[in-house]
């Protein structure tokens, strides 16, 4: 489309709507008119060729043993995840499909690794520890040397019935008795008296 052929009472209703909901100094008015013209006339054209990107140095040098190169700045660093995310806006997979590269291309120094890898397998991270991999205790050998030594405790384990029988229900049907409970003015008055 021929920029002199657009209705210019179209370019100025828009502008007059971007004007009502933003804020403008008066010295950017012309920059937004003409960029409204310019992109009306650009309306049903194909877009213009992308812009060739030419990296910082060759994806092969990018990667060295004690630090990593940002294709895009240059930027040297242990790790790029951050820098990419916080100075050009991408993730590892966008950062890794603009430049064209694999996707299990570092982004992390190869010396930086093994060292964060002979870390974490010092401290013993990623194993599970002993208490978890030990057998747990058998039931029959816990219960009665615990309820020997305290009555009144809970019950860690608890078994099941291997069949229902009619003494359970029997047992489940008869009413349990209540104990009555007794304030502690009774109980006084019941030991003083």
């Amino acid at each position: 489309m021929n920029t002199k052929e657009i209705n210019p009472h179209l370019t100025a209703k828009i502008v007059v709507s971007y004007v009502r909901h933003h804020r403008l100094v008066p010295d950017q008015l012309a920059d937004v008119i003409t960029s409204v013209h310019q992109a009306i006339g650009q309306v049903g054209q194909p877009p213009g060729p992308d812009e060739v990107l030419t990296p910082a140095v060759s994806a092969r040098r990018s990667v060295r043993r004690d630090y990593v190169i940002c294709l895009d700045c240059g930027h040297r660093g242990k790790t790029l995840a951050r820098h990419i995310a916080t100075r050009h806006g991408l993730s590892g997979n966008e950062y890794r499909q603009r430049w064209g590269l694999r996707s299990n291309h570092p982004l992390t120094a190869p010396a930086y690794s093994e060292r964060r890898a002979t870390l974490a397998k010092e401290l013993g991270l990623g194993r599970k520890s002993a208490a978890k991999v030990a057998a747990p205790p058998t039931p029959a050998a816990s219960t009665p040397a615990h309820r020997a030594e305290n009555p009144k405790a809970r019950r860690t384990v608890r078994s099941r019935p291997a069949a229902k029988s009619n003494v359970a229900g029997e047992a489940a049907a008869a009413p349990t008795p209540t104990r009555s409970r007794r304030s502690r003015a009774a109980v006084a008055a019941s030991q003083s008296g």
